[in-house]
């Protein structure tokens, strides 16, 4: 027997995002590409030109916005054909193209931050409150305080073109790393005792990382790491590449650290970083005690690494999409009618979301769009608790651009990584409250479901007619201990080691793939203590297996600020706190119109504190306590 995984051209359409509705064809996008690229050259007129009125500036950001507005929707088509099949050249030829794109269209409007610096700040106010003068500059209030705050590191209009000339070459190590990941990497097929065979890629491992067998876990593990491994030299170049990229924009744009280049422009003490970090590594004794009770429930004399996703129960659900759509409209019902309603159809009408896996397919889930178009989600569904809650999660990133495009105008249309992360956890924290606060009634219906599942990997999971209560509540928590695993486990330490290999750039030092496959074992042996055995080169390549994150100047961090501002939102909404759920829609729409801890500030939560990160580690102990609860009574 032999799991399959389709190739591309196999996959029904209804089970295909919609790339058609931002054009209809390839000769359409190559249309609107040679026509961008010619428009550009109308916003020369404005050069050297912003300070001599307000109507020049309105006028300026009326024509820079439309060409963005645009350029967006040529670059997101092309990145969607991409990343469905990123073995397809043609797809990656335009892909290639639309970044060069990008980059011309910054360097085309390159010089208006220094110009507007050279206006000078109070008549740049002055300009955006003078309704009678310039109405449409009104807007642009707060575009004017986030410049003022990155005044000190904007550099001339011949610096600033250049640094947005370099953009697309900068692209590459990011891009080889991918293309390596995604397309050349051929893992040996995992396999159980009896000689069966299972298709190891981006969008199956996860399943097979969650296997019922044993073997078929260890196989999936050790082959998916050696394929990592047997191309480290080249991936440590790409990411040693990506670093020094940090670092020399960094020191271009004269801030202090990697870190600081990161967080400042978006207004973020460093404290933030470094509180989340020093309370995740207070609380690792609550993950060493998780790991124990996961130890005594599976039997095990030692819990290998392989281990840490091993189902807890044979009853596991079976969750087909349009279930996984069902459940996650029930969990999200508290925020009201528009927001349940305009999922669903996205979701089952409208083809938001490129649902299964095929060969080819980039690694993980993420959601899309661009103003003027529909949000987009690619993920590699598995029918189980799993996917469901990674639909959940990109669902809550697509509702946020939803509400953000819906609200906002274009300059504030980007919120920014800090805020993203938080809709997305909250969408899966609300769902799994729904889920186990209904847990009696969803088992007794998941329990008359027979029907086995005839998709590859899902195949492995029981037939449900056992299936109680408990079992239930065991599968949600899995499920949620996988979530908690990534965000709140994974990417802390994925953070502790991208500070070090930043700092070790900024001091001079080297980046090898040995000296990061040990730091990287290192911060994982400590957390995750005695009680799981880790095996140090393959749980040490875990930085090659993150082809993006770890390309994007501590993106990781967010991961985790993120979840803890999610569980404490939520936890006011279940709670049926007075005008949560207000706060929280007012949240979704205000996209990048203030500074992200200010949103958060007036949605309920400071993380400016580490009061958020200690209430979610408490969310995760009560899961911890509940779990330890559910396994002793199945003894």
């Amino acid at each position: 027997m032999s799991n399959f995984v389709q190739l591309r051209q196999d996959i029904p359409l209804a089970h295909t995002w919609n790339a058609e509705s931002i054009f209809p064809n390839d000769a359409a996008w190559e249309n609107e590409f040679n026509a961008v690229g010619n428009d550009l050259s109308s916003l020369v007129r404005f050069r050297g030109h912003l300070a001599d009125n307000a109507t020049m500036l309105a006028d300026f950001f009326a024509a820079s916005e439309a060409i963005e507005f645009r350029a967006g929707k040529v670059v997101l088509y092309a990145s969607m054909k991409h990343t469905v099949d990123t073995t397809d050249q043609a797809a990656a030829a335009l892909n290639d193209r639309a970044r060069g794109l990008a980059a011309r269209v910054g360097a085309a409007m390159s010089f208006a931050e220094p110009e507007l610096l050279a206006i000078g700040f109070d008549k740049l106010r002055a300009w955006t409150v003078d309704a009678e003068s310039e109405p449409r500059l009104a807007i642009y209030a707060h575009y004017v305080d986030r410049l003022e705050q990155r005044a000190a590191h904007v550099r001339s209009a011949e610096v600033e073109e250049l640094l947005s000339q370099v953009n697309d070459a900068f692209r590459t190590a990011a891009a080889t790393h991918g293309v390596l990941a995604d397309a050349d990497l051929k893992p040996t097929p995992a396999s159980n005792d009896a000689g069966d065979t299972f298709e190891i890629t981006q969008g199956s491992i996860g399943a097979l990382r969650t296997h019922p067998d044993r073997t078929v876990r260890h196989t999936a593990f050790e082959n998916y790491a050696d394929a990592y491994l047997a191309h480290k030299n080249t991936m440590a170049n790409a990411l040693a590449s990506g670093v020094k990229q940090d670092v020399f924009r960094m020191r271009a744009r004269k801030y202090e650290s990697s870190l600081e280049a990161a967080l400042a422009p978006n207004h973020i003490p460093l404290d933030v970083f470094h509180n989340l970090i020093k309370t995740f590594r207070a609380n690792l004794p609550t993950w060493h005690r998780y790991w124990k009770i996961r130890k005594r429930a599976l039997g095990y004399d030692t819990l290998q690494i392989y281990d840490e996703k091993a189902p807890l129960t044979n009853a596991e659900p079976r969750v087909e999409f349009t279930q996984a759509v069902d459940w996650i409209c029930a969990g999200m019902q508290p925020l009201g009618e528009e927001y349940v309603r305009t999922l669903r159809r996205g979701c089952l009408e409208q083809r938001w979301v490129d649902i299964y896996p095929n060969k080819g397919k980039r690694a993980g889930a993420f959601s899309t769009g661009v103003p003027g178009t529909q949000p987009f989600i690619l993920m590699s569904y598995n029918d189980d608790l799993f996917s469901m809650s990674t639909l959940a999660h990109e669902l809550g990133h697509s509702m946020h651009k939803y509400f953000t495009q819906k609200t906002q105008p274009f300059v504030y249309r980007y919120y920014g990584l800090f805020l993203a992360e938080t809709a997305s956890n909250f969408n899966q924290a609300m769902v799994r409250a729904y889920l186990l606060k209904n847990a009696n009634v969803i088992a007794r219906s998941e329990a008359t479901k027979q029907s086995p599942s005839t998709l590859g990997i899902a195949s492995s999971q029981t037939p449900l007619l056992a299936m109680t209560a408990a079992d239930f509540e065991i599968a949600v928590i899995e499920e949620a201990m996988s979530n908690f695993h990534r965000y709140f486990f994974i990417m802390p330490t994925l953070a502790r080691f991208e500070l070090e290999i930043h700092e070790r750039i900024e001091r001079g030092q080297a980046l090898t793939a040995q000296n990061m496959t040990d730091l990287l074992a290192d911060l994982f042996s400590e957390a995750y203590g005695s009680d799981v055995v880790i095996d140090r080169e393959r749980v040490g390549i875990t930085w090659a297996q993150f082809p993006t994150h770890l390309y994007s100047n501590f993106y990781v961090y967010q991961y985790a600020t993120g979840i803890s501002a999610a569980h404490a939102l939520s936890e006011n909404i279940l709670a049926g706190k007075d005008g949560a759920v207000e706060k929280y829609l007012g949240f979704l729409k205000s996209g990048g119109s203030d500074f992200p801890l200010s949103i958060l500030k007036q949605a309920g939560v400071d993380l400016t504190t580490p009061a958020p990160v200690e209430t979610t580690f408490g969310v995760f102990a009560r899961y911890v306590d509940r779990l330890e609860e559910l396994t002793s009574q199945k003894k």
